[in-house]
């Protein structure tokens, strides 16, 4: 049993931000931090005071988290980034309201004083004295101080106030994890009411010491107590006013917190038989739990269920047999061919997210060189004669301008090429195309088939499968790359013109160039001839594409699962050591690959690769303080070699997104390893000492706790199977009232029983059965320690407006 904590993020949009440059207008990125540790940056939006991002995030995180913060900032090419605003919602906020924060919310003022992070470990006791009793406060350590100065870390030392009397503990130089162990006693007087203040600051020689952060205690109670020990969380100086809401500009985000709590495995095997007997079953099983599924979910929670189902169903070896039912579902209620699967059903949803889960690799193999050329291209691209721009064109000395229709042609003749390409790529595909999407392909095909057998509906089979593939996979990840991960960045105002032309050929291909996709806009008309050649390209694909049989789906899957495909890869650079295990700055930049099995590398991508480091022998992956190479994009795997000998690797990333995914997938592939540390050193050691604590043991367990639970989740995560029952579980719960009364429809039309209500009698019908089994996970939720009815059945709470 575990308790599991996720955080759904979407950053929508900026407006009314302040101008940070002196063109008037800023380039607006976002940073998002969860305990003051960053795991994500958005792309930057160059040249605006009203960004848009459209960005979404799943990050999974321990339960003990405490605020996720949004900065909002303005990217300057050579100077630092300026902090424009921010906002900041704590964890119990987030609790409170289970659907989430939805809304503009105004940023506010980034006060140094308030940005602190950290803890630090204080003994406090109560002794007796020679004339009365004295409060003890004995000042430890701390960890994970805030770096205040231009190397990388701060100067700090602790301020102990009470009564009155001040006393402060010695200065420990550069270091965010100091250790003091000094003791500060102060008389205490019967009844005294005063608080103990413990402030931690940084030391500057010739400026202001900065504030670290600070603990209150209530000396009343430390009375009671007589002693008290542990690690205290930092806390800011809120005594300053803030600058007006909303003249930084306001955020629309949507935040949700997820708090589940999952069962072990047994406890799920009923509702998991009982549903993935349903889909076996097919239409002409007799309880129908899918259709009543669809029914009582509503619109704005269709995709997670969706994307629930076919996550569980997938991992059971059931996704096709799900899908399958599904479009037999839709196609049994559409009359007309034109509207098949163009609403957002939970075949469409279900779909969508099958694709993304099965699909991701292939779509990066057709589409990313495509995408690539555009963006390296940058070539002005324009259909619509009223937004045509016209440019001087020519060498030097003889420009002239360049007529509308020149703008026009070359903008024809550039889409026609990467629209040729990309057809190209796509005919070729074939066999790299997973084996279980292209089975899924074929059984929409034939059902569609099946349904509007006459000649007129020809091409409606092709157009079913063109839907999903073209316009709900291919389009989007053509019209924003970012969110499908084929850039780092958004495109500029020119790409993203060429994007969205481009999208609109494939659309009208995968339309099968209908005249109703022709009249729509008819300066697309330049692209006719190519558009016409690509839907017989697109047919012959799709022709070869659900052409095949059983015995060549498994084939195609067992080959595969005899491979070790990457969980991620990518250039990094590796530092090396010289002699005795003494580190040096330089560093080298190799290929690295991370699979099932090991971390390994090679000189390019297609060079025989070498394993680094066995997956089992892994014990820990974490970041690297900024001070110690010079970059804050540095990470640590720490493992054992075949002797059992700790070691430690430092790979440095490119950039915070870059180095949270490896992070991130690295923690994930070794998350079940014995033997994993749960504290580790954020420095190095060189010399004769760590470079974050000074301490001078080399095998000293750390001073800083492992973040092992922090992860960001990707679309080739492994399948967690508990954790997917889990939350369709916690939405049937919120559905239960419904489909307790759509039982007794149905038990009132066929004079069937109730729902059992003793370990008697079993009942006979599906709905009946998941009733019950409804019922037995809710007990058993209520009987584990962390037991409570999962919420989720509250409003969302809007954020200011």
């Amino acid at each position: 049993m575990a308790k599991r904590s996720s955080l759904s993020i979407r950053i929508v949009e900026g407006k009314n931000l302040p101008a940070k440059d002196i063109t008037g207008s800023s380039d607006p990125y976002c940073i998002v931090k969860v305990d003051n540790e960053p795991i994500i940056r958005t792309a930057t939006v160059w040249k605006t005071l009203c960004p848009f991002w459209g960005e979404e995030y799943q990050v999974h995180l321990p339960p003990t988290f405490h605020a996720v913060a949004f900065y909002v900032m303005d990217e300057d090419a050579l100077s630092r980034d300026d902090v424009i605003g921010k906002v900041c919602l704590t964890r119990d906020t987030l609790a409170a309201h289970p659907k989430g924060f939805s809304g503009w919310a105004h940023l506010t003022e980034v006060d140094p004083d308030e940005e602190v992070q950290g803890e630090i470990h204080l003994r406090l006791e109560v002794v007796p004295g020679p004339r009365a009793r004295r409060l003890r406060c004995s000042v430890l350590e701390a960890r994970d101080l805030a770096p205040k100065d231009r190397n990388g870390a701060s100067d700090p030392f602790v301020r102990v106030r009470y009564n009155g009397r001040t006393q402060e503990t010695s200065i420990v130089k550069k270091s965010c994890y100091p250790r003091w162990n000094e003791t500060f006693e102060f008389e205490l007087e019967e009844g005294a009411t005063e608080a103990l203040c413990v402030e931690a600051w940084d030391w500057d020689l010739v400026s202001r010491n900065d504030f670290l952060g600070k603990v209150i205690f209530n000396v009343q109670r430390l009375w009671a107590t007589q002693q008290e020990e542990g690690w205290f969380r930092l806390q800011p100086d809120q005594s300053k006013s803030r600058r007006g809401e909303g003249s930084l500009g306001s955020l629309q985000l949507e935040v949700r917190l997820r708090d589940e709590t999952v069962l072990p495995s047994g406890c799920y095997q009923p509702l998991v038989r009982l549903l993935c007997c349903e889909v076996k079953l097919g239409t002409q099983g007799p309880g129908q739990l899918i259709p009543l599924i669809e029914e009582t979910t509503s619109t704005e929670c269709r995709q997670d269920v969706a994307t629930n189902l076919l996550k569980l169903f997938l991992g059971q070896g059931l996704a096709k047999d799900f899908l399958d039912l599904l479009f037999q579902l839709e196609l049994g209620r559409t009359s007309e061919a034109n509207t098949l699967f163009r609403s957002n059903s939970l075949a469409s949803k279900s779909m969508e997210s099958f694709l993304k889960v099965a699909g991701m690799r292939y779509l990066h193999g057709v589409l990313g060189p495509i995408i690539d050329r555009v963006f390296e291209e940058k070539k002005y691209v324009e259909l619509d004669p009223s937004k045509v721009e016209v440019k001087d064109v020519g060498c030097s000395g003889l420009h002239r301008p360049q007529t509308e229709a020149e703008v026009l042609e070359q903008s024809a003749q550039t889409l026609r090429t990467h629209l040729g390409a990309l057809l190209s790529a796509l005919s070729r595909s074939v066999r790299s195309c997973p084996a279980v999407v292209r089975a899924t392909f074929r059984q929409l095909f034939r059902r569609v088939r099946e349904r509007f057998p006459s000649a007129q509906h020809e091409n409606v089979p092709f157009i079913a499968v063109t839907s999903f593939l073209c316009l709900r996979f291919f389009s989007p990840a053509i019209m924003a790359p970012k969110l499908f991960h084929l850039r780092e960045r958004h495109a500029d105002a020119r790409t993203s013109r060429t994007l969205l032309l481009l999208a609109k050929a494939v659309q009208n291909v995968g339309n099968m160039d209908t005249p109703a996709s022709r009249a729509k806009e008819a300066w697309m008309e330049p692209l006719q001839p190519t558009v016409r050649q690509g839907v017989a390209q697109l047919k012959d694909f799709i022709t070869k594409l659900v052409d095949i049989e059983e015995k060549e789906e498994l084939d195609l899957q067992r080959a595969l699962s005899l491979q070790a495909p990457p969980v991620k890869e990518g250039p990094l650079f590796i530092h090396r050591t010289k002699g005795k295990g003494h580190l040096m700055s330089s560093f080298k930049k190799l290929h690295f690959s991370l699979t099932t099995e090991a971390l390994s590398f090679a000189k390019t991508p297609s060079s025989k690769k070498s394993a680094l480091v066995k997956l089992a022998n892994i014990r820990a992956a974490e970041k690297v303080e900024e001070k110690s190479f010079g970059s804050s994009h540095v990470m640590q795997v720490i493992y054992e070699d075949d002797a059992g000998t700790p070691q430690t690797v430092y790979l440095q990333c490119k950039c915070v997104n870059e180095l949270n995914q490896w992070l991130s997938a690295l923690r994930k592939v070794s998350i079940s390893n014995p033997g994993l540390l749960g504290s580790y050193h954020p420095g190095v050691f060189r010399g004769d000492k760590w470079s974050c604590c000074h301490q001078k043991d080399k095998s000293d367990l750390g001073c800083d706790k492992t973040r092992s639970r922090v992860t960001l989740q990707e679309w080739n995560d492994p399948l967690d199977h508990d954790l997917e029952a889990q939350l369709i579980y916690r939405h049937l719960l919120g559905v239960e009232a419904a489909l307790r009364e759509k039982h007794r429809e149905l038990s009132a039309g066929t004079g069937a029983g109730s729902v059992r209500t003793g370990p008697g009698a079993a009942p006979e019908d599906p709905l009946a059965q998941l009733l019950q089994v409804l019922q037995d996970l809710q007990e058993a939720h209520s009987s584990s320690p962390a037991g409570s009815r999962p919420s989720g059945l509250s409003r969302p709470l809007a954020l200011q407006t």
